[in-house]
């Protein structure tokens, strides 16, 4: 047993006992506390756990559970890439020896991992968006280059696609075997974690997909705001928010200490190692089980990791409370579901063009969306999160169209501030599409407190 699963069992994070079927007793996988399963009071390295989303534990989702007579009718799917190295460095310390090549003997295994190599080592050919087609289709580096996705991080995307598929096609059948490029939507930003992400869950929703039939759209922004990114508003909510983060450190005695304990350790100034984000490089030692590094000064030890990882924690909690993020997000959030709604009632028409629609982002797309949402105690997005819009048709009222949210597999459909409250007045175990619209055509606005009645004059408004 190595050093980080004792102590992970020490603090009963990794629960023992499994069921018949394989899937843990215990579920590890909530966004929303749970006074039974988690531990009492906040742990950081319960946090830090199931931010790693180490590919072991089975899972059990509520993706696609719906009465019998709802018919499902288009899918939105929003990814943060899988696990990935460091985008930091510590100064002066040597980087984690971590290996990018895919190796199907190596853990974390998964059986698709081969084919999955295959398959890409096929693609080169592939026609995707300039400047796509210049980065490589999977990773490939013996040691890690920066920001590189891992073979933790394909694993988890592998895993992603094959669940959705036993749910979507081989139980709701979403797409026809012969299906066409125009069913598929898929998007990424320039970045290659997340197009090999996006190819990873691909592959395993359509093992040997035909590479004539996919077609990846480049997106510049982390907030997939297209052509509508220019927002003034937005961005001074940022700036407020920015400025509120930088005040709850500095109040906080206890994370100055640590910071200034590491900066001896690795002899540089305190400021020097704040800016180096240290926690970023020290999550990819957690994650992967690797020693954090160590100087003829002494070592960086987990106390310094589990101080950084509560003020993380802590300024999320803040961040909640003081809503100023709220405002960054809604308006953020506000062009990338305005084209999935505008898709979700071309599919509700009946088209069945880009039913399928598939988006390979970064944490600073999906925190937006889940603010946005109204989903103020989802979890920070961990490595491969997943937030997913369900489209349903009633059958019995074909005219009568639902929505579902899940995250991380997780039904948090009444906890969206748009539909909190619906489920008192019906029996249905989801929200109708109109209350989805209404909120992304009117009640965003309403939400910010302006007299704005489109994006457009929320972005540009005087005297905010």
């Amino acid at each position: 047993m190595d050093a980080l699963t004792a102590l992970l069992l020490l603090v009963h994070l990794i629960p023992v006992s499994t069921a018949k079927n394989g899937v843990s007793s215990k579920s590890r996988k909530r966004i929303m506390p749970d006074p039974v399963t988690e531990p009492p009071g906040m742990d950081p390295v319960y946090e830090a756990l199931l931010y790693c989303n180490i590919p072991s534990v089975a899972e059990r989702s509520l993706e696609g559970h719906a009465p019998h007579h709802f018919k499902l009718v288009s899918v939105h799917v929003f990814i943060r890439h899988g696990d990935r190295y460091p985008l930091y460095v510590i100064p002066k310390t040597k980087r984690p020896e971590i290996d990018c090549t895919l190796v199907a003997n190596r853990k974390p295994y998964h059986p698709k991992l081969e084919a999955f190599v295959s398959h890409m080592s096929k693609g080169s050919g592939a026609s995707f968006e300039s400047p796509l087609h210049f980065l490589p289709l999977y990773p490939n580096h013996p040691l890690c280059e920066m920001g590189e996705l891992t073979q933790t991080g394909v694993v988890q995307h592998l895993q992603n696609g094959q669940l959705l598929r036993d749910i979507y096609l081989k139980k709701h059948k979403l797409l026809p075997n012969d299906w066409s490029t125009d069913q598929l939507y898929l998007e990424t930003t320039g970045k290659s974690r997340t197009l090999q992400s996006g190819l990873a869950l691909l592959y395993g929703f359509l093992p040997d997909f035909d590479w004539k039939k996919i077609y990846f759209r480049h997106q510049p922004s982390a907030l997939f705001c297209s052509g509508n990114c220019y927002c003034p508003v937005r961005n001074q909510y940022l700036e407020k928010e920015q400025r509120r983060q930088y005040l709850l450190r500095l109040k906080n005695s206890q994370l100055e200490r640590a910071y200034g304990e590491m900066a001896k350790i690795v002899d540089i100034p305190t400021k020097q190692l704040r800016a180096a984000n240290p926690v970023d490089s020290m999550l990819c030692h957690f994650c992967h089980n690797v020693s954090f590094p160590c100087t003829r000064n002494g070592c960086i030890g987990m106390e310094h990791f589990k101080v950084i990882k509560t003020h993380q924690i802590e300024d999320e909690r803040e961040r909640r409370e003081k809503k100023l993020y709220l405002g960054y997000a809604l308006l953020g959030a506000h062009p990338i579901l305005n084209q999935t709604i505008s898709r979700m009632q071309r599919a509700a028409e009946g088209k069945k063009e880009e039913i399928f629609a598939l988006y390979s982002a970064h944490d600073v797309t999906l925190s937006p969306l889940l603010s946005a949402l109204g989903l103020t105690e989802a979890r920070f997005p961990r490595f491969a999160a997943r937030l997913i819009f369900e489209l349903w048709q009633d059958r019995e009222k074909p005219s009568e169209h639902s929505v579902r949210i899940l995250y991380n597999g997780v039904d948090v459909t009444f906890h969206t501030s748009f539909c909190q409250d619906h489920h008192k007045r019906s029996p249905k175990p989801m929200c109708p599409l109109e209350n989805l619209v209404r909120f992304v055509k009117r009640d965003m606005f309403v939400a910010l407190g302006s007299s704005s009645t489109n994006y457009y004059d929320a972005c540009h408004r005087e005297g905010f």
